[in-house]
């Protein structure tokens, strides 16, 4: 099993997941001519492709999907309940490749277990497992509880949200207040805090890979991010690099991970 994180952030978000018979992206924030782009660093044609997941209808998360879905002919997957936002955004999206799933469903040999997670629209995150091999991707949401934690509990890796920096989102003047409390809400997205505090629970459980993901460009940066959550999760007798590593999705590709 394969996965790499393409693009992550309000820019675009873009996750290739792969397993000996499947090969499927969850989101598609990038335009079509970018996400091919991305897709060849990997020797990955569109045609190779067997379906688009989707968390939810924010443009970041689904500005390339229609294009590339009619280009390759491509199946796209949402919830039941995310399609209600979906309809009208993806009018290129042919009839039959709109795919509506309530529980988990399998795309050849993966099988994918969305879990709802609170966010300002329907909103999903996913543990995608073949065999033994189990990841999840947890982003978009503005807080965690104990029934999202028992769904990805078990997984290698784990994407997790580390959008903000508490103190920098309180202070950033290029926000509107409103927009910085729908963020810090708990229907907004994790901050540094927040996401420490699920991945402490995800180390104890045996995770050993946490990427952090979705960092705002204005009220965090990735070097912050990761000194920031290592030392609260040190505080806590979690040492980073041992045990378990953290490393950060940017708005480039990142780490290929293999999981065997």
């Amino acid at each position: 099993m394969r996965v790499i994180n393409l693009s992550s952030g309000s820019d675009g978000n873009l996750t290739y997941v792969e397993s000996e018979h499947s090969r499927i992206l969850v989101d598609d924030g990038l335009s079509c001519k970018e996400t091919d782009k991305r897709l060849s660093l990997l020797g990955i044609s569109g045609n190779d492709i067997d379906a688009v997941v989707v968390t939810h209808e924010h443009v970041d998360h689904i500005k390339g999907v229609d294009v590339f879905s009619k280009k390759y002919n491509i199946p796209v997957y949402a919830h039941e309940e995310v399609w209600a936002g979906l309809w009208d955004k993806l009018e290129r999206v042919d009839d039959k490749n709109k795919k509506i799933f309530t529980e988990k469903f399998a795309i050849k040999d993966l099988l994918i277990d969305p879990v709802e997670v609170p966010h300002d629209v329907k909103c999903f995150g996913f543990s995608l497992s073949e065999n033994d091999k189990k990841i999840s991707i947890l982003t978009d949401l503005g807080h965690t509880t104990e029934k999202i934690f028992d769904h990805v509990k078990g997984s290698q890796l784990v994407y997790v949200e580390a959008n903000h920096d508490i103190s920098m989102l309180r202070n950033c003047e290029k926000y509107p207040l409103s927009l910085r409390m729908r963020i810090a809400g708990k229907n907004g997205h994790l901050s540094n805090d927040a996401s420490a505090e699920i991945i402490q629970k995800l180390v104890l459980s045996g995770t050993k890979q946490i990427v952090l993901a979705h960092l705002s460009q204005e009220n965090n940066t990735p070097e912050l991010a990761f000194n920031y959550i290592s030392s609260k999760l040190s505080d806590n007798g979690l040492c980073e690099g041992e045990g378990f590593r953290i490393d950060v999705a940017l708005t480039i590709p990142t780490t290929l991970f293999k999981l065997k």
